[in-house]
């Protein structure tokens, strides 16, 4: 009896919420079947009374290939080589990967409401039918181009509905030949081109064919509010924290009156407990955009990026009125900001202010969430929180890949990440380059895509869905080559002014508009290992829109992928210069480690290389970023690494697996990133300081310490500094200190800032080498003597703290994980406040870890370092 009651609520609990809402998604229960299957036509499937035999349940949001994977018809194409054993669509034929998509659903309209279907992304084209009625007139084509259908007269009065669409593959699949976007002709679409192939992933089979993106049902009244758009104008130059002189609030919003008869009502919108209104008329049958009254906004709570301020965000909400009663809403958040770019003369870049302050970037190149487009609101939160971790202010969309969705803009905008946004070109595929890959000759290329109109209506489409979102900084028209001149000459020159008008649109991602080339080559890169006094001492591109170096993952994140048979660590010869790697690791792009790992000892097996590269990771990365920083606003404006994550179980490019399990690359870059951070030039032997907040930083202690390979510390200086806003400075020259010092067997640098409370406001580690420059002291260092305590602060979040002895080694290089009691697999997401962290001699050092807490699993916490073998601590307390 209790049982039925429940379930009885749970039903009455649905009722209500779906007869209050107005608009939800269309996500559980679709079925699919192969076209080769189904000879019926759209208008006798989409019948409700229509039986569906043999068909098989369908992801929606998703593709082809994530439904067959779901039905375990093709193996996992992340593991190992299961890639190749999935048939290419290439080979195939298109018919192969051509599916329809069922969603049978409860929907009908009162008098006064009209119902709306809103498919947010197909690839690549599609019909669709609605109770036996085709709702296109034409074929729709266009993976970015979204779809919004009145349905109102096409509902049962029964209530009981079906929906049909059948999608088709890309026009042009390409060939998968091994080149960037394999033989190219993907670019012939409106899609995006990794699919075909890239080096840093294998083709996608089905090109992600499907639908990929949401499909909701919307219900209104005769008058629906469509694409609002809000601008926020914050004049002069402002200071977070501080009172604010009023900022301006401009707005406008589309309104359809699908009916037969004109309809008259009010547009209004409040914010902050101000309300603005317009009382307007609609002719039947067509749709106005309405421009509301500027709002001056008083003392407004301003949008800062990263590391600048805080991610203030308002609700607005909008409606239209008619006799007091709601024909519809709309809500969005807004954070009050302005961008502006200007020229720095110095440089001869591009820099970017913000409520007019000038922000020194630090970023990143975003590829896309999932491969396979799996997307989800944690996924996007997790991956962007990451970012905001390694204290980095942009990310840049890669234009081989997509407009990034709504959910991945919010997130940016918690997190106060900035985003540059390219659109669908690369140089690969659209023919900058001579390549023998390509099916087609540079020329020919360089016209890419064939339907230059679906381009310009698809972008025009896409702006109107992602331009409120105050983290878009950016529009920039392709990756390494500008668009063709005539879509880029009108989304430049009239789509984007009236769409937006509010961003910089950069031609393409390292264009002299952006950063002027006068060094010759590509104008972005390299890509692999450097040497660290390379990122100081050499003058690269003044806004690197691409540079970036390792990532391979320690082995709990190789394991992930590779086959048992295939986890042999990759071995370097000094003689030939050369890696020897496994195949599975060259099918899944490893960029070489050269001779990085051999100042650290030959690898003996893949753990230990997984182990030292850890090392040359967090080096790599903070190197760069303290590299670029130290010469902010002299040589540089910004640089974007690329690149940061991985879609896919790639061994390149990544401060995290596709698991979300970070690497020492995320805290290499959590450290060299941060806003005032202290550091050590291995070029000159100098220690400087970098400030990138907009205050003025006093009664800084710096303290200098050096310490050897038994855990002796030796103080070299102490010092009480001062450094400006956004600027940096050379402090002392420590050559002669850590010459002699490290000369036998290598050292340990410390760096620290502390305040007037003697609390370190910048904490910095370096292991220096010896004279040989090996590692020497660290393949013989003691065993760390460290204990480790663990304790819950509160659900979710636990506290783990490192404590070092006196007169012991220094406790080096610890990596912190929440585990798994039963499977002693790693919990992830997990997020830390900092890894990879050493304790000195006589001090301790504190973690907070973060992580979804799961009713009935208590995990434990593992603490591994490089002088200290793998102990698991349990976690004392209670939530």
């Amino acid at each position: 009896m209790t049982n039925l009651r429940a379930l009885l609520l749970s039903i009455v609990c649905l009722w209500t919420i779906n007869a209050n809402a107005q608009r939800y998604e269309l996500r559980d229960d679709w079925k699919c079947i192969p076209v080769s299957k189904m000879k019926d036509p759209g208008t006798v499937i989409s019948a409700p009374d229509f039986a569906l035999h043999g068909w098989q349940p369908a992801i929606v949001p998703g593709t082809v290939l994530t439904t067959m994977l779901e039905n375990k018809q093709v193996p996992d194409p992340f593991w190992g080589m299961n890639n190749k054993q999935i048939p290419d669509i290439f080979h195939t034929g298109r018919d192969y990967y051509t599916y329809w998509f069922v969603k049978d659903f409860e929907e009908r309209v009162e008098p006064g409401q009209e119902a709306w279907l809103h498919l947010r992304g197909v690839n690549y084209s599609c019909d669709v039918f609605l109770n036996g009625k085709k709702l296109n007139t034409k074929l729709h084509s266009g993976m970015f181009l979204r779809q919004t259908y009145n349905i109102t007269g096409q509902l049962r009065k029964q209530g009981k509905n079906r929906l049909a669409v059948i999608v088709y593959p890309p026009d042009q699949v390409g060939n998968p030949n091994g080149g960037q976007g394999g033989d190219g002709t993907i670019a012939r679409n409106v899609a995006h081109q990794y699919v075909a192939g890239w080096d840093w992933i294998q083709p996608v089979r089905d090109r992600n064919t499907g639908i990929w993106d949401k499909v909701t049902i919307e219900k209104t009244g005769k008058v629906n509010i469509k694409n609002p758009h809000v601008i926020t104008l914050v004049p002069g130059k402002r200071t977070p924290g501080a009172p604010q002189q009023p900022a301006t609030i401009k707005v406008t919003a589309e309104l359809e009156n699908a009916g037969t008869t004109p309809q008259k009502g009010i547009l209004q919108y409040t914010l902050d407990g101000n309300k603005v209104t317009r009382e307007v008329t609609i002719q039947p049958h067509s749709t106005v955009e309405v421009k509301l009254p500027d709002l001056s906004l008083k003392n407004p709570k301003l949008w800062w990026p990263n590391g600048y301020g805080p991610q203030d965000l308002y609700d607005l909400k909008m409606q239209f009125t008619q006799a007091g009663k709601v024909s519809d809403t709309e809500t969005l958040h807004v954070g009050v900001r302005e961008i502006q770019a200007e020229w720095n003369t110095a440089t001869r870049s591009k820099q970017i202010s913000v409520n007019g302050q000038k922000v020194f970037i630090k970023g990143g190149n975003w590829i896309i969430s999932d491969a396979m487009l799996r997307f989800s609101d944690e996924r996007y939160n997790a991956e962007v929180r990451f970012h905001r971790d390694m204290n980095l202010n942009l990310l840049r969309i890669w234009g081989g890949a997509l407009t990034e969705r709504p959910e991945f803009y919010e997130a940016c905008d918690r997190y106060g990440i900035l985003v540059m946004q390219d659109f669908w070109g690369s140089g690969d595929c659209n023919g900058r380059w001579i390549d023998p890959a390509k099916a087609d000759d540079q020329w020919t290329r360089r016209k890419y895509p064939d339907d230059h109109n679906l381009f310009l209506e698809s972008a025009a489409d896409q702006i109107k869905m992602i331009r409120n979102f105050p983290s878009l900084a950016i529009w920039c028209g392709g990756n390494e080559i500008t668009l063709p001149v005539d879509i880029m000459t009108p989304l430049r020159d009239s789509i984007l002014p009236a769409l937006d008008g509010t961003r910089w649109f950069v031609d393409y991602s390292n264009s002299d508009d952006m950063s002027f080339n006068a060094l010759g080559g590509n104008g972005d890169g390299p890509y692999g290992i450097q040497p660290l006094t390379r990122f100081w001492n050499y003058r690269t591109w003044p806004f690197n829109s691409e540079i970036g170096s390792v990532g391979v993952g320690d082995h709990h994140s190789l394991e992930r992928f590779l086959p048992e048979a295939n986890r042999v660590a990759p071995q370097y010869s000094a003689e030939t210069r050369r890696e020897k790697v496994d195949s599975v690791w060259q099918y899944h792009k490893y960029i070489g480690y050269d001779g990085s790992i051999e100042p650290y000892g030959k690898a003996t097996d893949m753990r230990d290389f997984g182990k030292k590269a850890q090392l040359v990771n967090f080096d790599q990365y903070r190197a760069l970023m303290e590299g670029f920083s130290a010469h902010m606003w002299d040589w540089y404006t910004g640089v974007i690494i690329w690149k940061t994550q991985n879609p896919w179980t790639s061994l390149r490019g990544q401060m995290y697996d596709y698991y979300l399990d970070p690497n020492a690359c995320l805290y290499g870059l959590h450290s060299g990133s941060e806003p005032l951070h202290v550091m050590y030039n291995p070029a000159d032997t100098a220690v400087a300081i970098v400030n990138n907040t907009f205050k003025h930083q006093y009664d800084l202690m710096l303290v200098i310490n050096a310490i050897d390979m038994k855990g002796n510390v030796k103080n070299l200086t102490q010092v009480f500094v001062e450094i400006g806003p956004s600027t940096t400075r050379k402090i002392i020259d420590i050559n002669r200190e850590i010459r002699e010092m490290a000369q036998k067997e290598g050292m340990f640098l410390s760096l620290r800032l502390l305040n007037l409370d003697r609390k370190p406001v910048s904490d910095n580690l370096y292991w220096l080498p010896d004279a040989a420059g090996k590692y020497s002291g660290l393949q013989t260092m003691p065993d760390s003597k460290a204990t480790a305590t663990a304790r819950i602060v509160s659900s979710g979040k636990v506290e783990v703290t490192l404590q070092n002895p006196a007169n012991a080694p220094l406790a080096f290089f610890n990596r912190i994980a929440l585990v798994d009691p039963n499977t002693k697999k790693r919990i992830l997401p997990v997020f830390y406040d900092d890894n990879y962290v050493s304790v000195l001699p006589g001090e301790s050092k504190t973690v907070l870890l973060e992580y979804t807490a799961k009713n009935g699993l208590t995990p434990v916490v593992s603490v591994e370092g490089w002088n200290a073998k793998e102990q698991l601590v349990p976690i004392a307390g209670k939530p």
